[in-house]
């Protein structure tokens, strides 16, 4: 585990995440974020023939959990149409700043979350890593991988949401989210 100087450091001024251009990218720390997500239902259905009530669910949906992370401290949504069918709802990363608490450390999260799964059966991995960045926490289902990066100065972590609904993490896509966490890289 990492306890060099990534977790020592001084705070990060901000962050750099690479996630590729195809992902449509929603600034949820500004107040245009619900026009925004409107335009990525818009042109997801346009050309297509999605029934209306398909296009209002989608974004029903979306603003939901947009609204959801906008109120507990999510700062980005990326979102990326998963298939060419006429579905539009889409792979989606949500990033979050989780303020520390107390003095939790990567080993004491991955014993909170160990110990989560158990009492709700969910069939999740639990596991921790080092990435550049820092140390991580990744929380692993079929649909989704949620990876919780320590950062320096002792402020938090960030947290990667990662969902795809309709083909699941697996494969390439497990491998894409795994790069696109991988990319993250702090601004001192």
């Amino acid at each position: 585990m990492t306890t060099g100087p990534e977790a020592s450091g001084p705070p990060p001024k901000d962050y750099r995440l690479l996630v590729p251009r195809d992902w449509f990218r929603i600034d949820l720390t500004q107040d245009r974020w619900r026009g925004q997500l409107k335009t990525f239902v818009d042109l997801q259905a346009d050309g297509k023939s999605v029934p209306a009530e398909v296009k209002q669910d989608a974004w029903a949906t979306l603003r939901n959990t947009a609204e959801a992370a906008v109120a507990s401290g999510a700062l980005e949504f990326f979102l990326r149409p998963e298939l060419d069918d006429g579905s539009i709802m889409p792979a989606s990363l949500l990033v979050s700043l989780l303020p520390q608490l107390g003095s939790l450390t990567p080993q004491d999260l991955v014993a909170s979350f160990e110990a989560k799964e158990r009492r709700t059966g969910r069939d999740a991995e639990v596991s921790a890593f080092d990435l550049p960045a820092g140390t991580a926490v990744q929380i692993l289902t079929s649909a989704s991988m949620d990876v919780y990066v320590h950062m320096p100065g002792s402020v938090g972590y960030l947290a990667l949401s990662f969902a795809v609904p309709l083909t699941g993490i697996t494969g390439p896509m497990q491998r894409l989210c795994t790069s696109i966490a991988g990319s993250l890289r702090w601004i001192v």
